[in-house]
């Protein structure tokens, strides 16, 4: 299996921006991708689905923005990490509740 490439921000922006000009001398923003993606050397779906996302992020389609998946991303760390402190907390009382136990029968 191919490692993906990582494209720097600014190559994406570069890119959207590229599609976006040339949207006009296109029939349609599929072949504006495939036009612009041949040229910069990534695959016509991966221009597409950064597109879609400036598009989201400028309020022009419907879906998450960048900045709510990025927060969506950290609460649910948060609660991951919530989740293991309370398992670690359970057991924990668990453990010393049965040791206030048996030492209260050893008296």
């Amino acid at each position: 299996m191919k490692k993906p490439v990582k494209f720097s921000p600014e190559f994406r922006e570069r890119a959207v921006r590229m599609v976006t000009e040339s949207r006009a001398d296109h029939p349609s923003l599929w072949s504006a991708v495939e036009s612009i993606a041949a040229k910069i050397g990534c695959t016509s779906q991966t221009l597409l689905i950064w597109v879609r996302q400036h598009e989201r992020d400028n309020g022009q389609r419907e879906g998450p923005t960048t900045a709510d998946q990025k927060r969506v991303k950290e609460l649910e760390r948060e609660v991951k990490e919530l989740r293991k402190a309370n398992e670690i907390l359970k057991l924990a009382s668990a453990f010393f509740a049965q040791a206030e136990l048996d030492r209260r029968f050893k008296s």
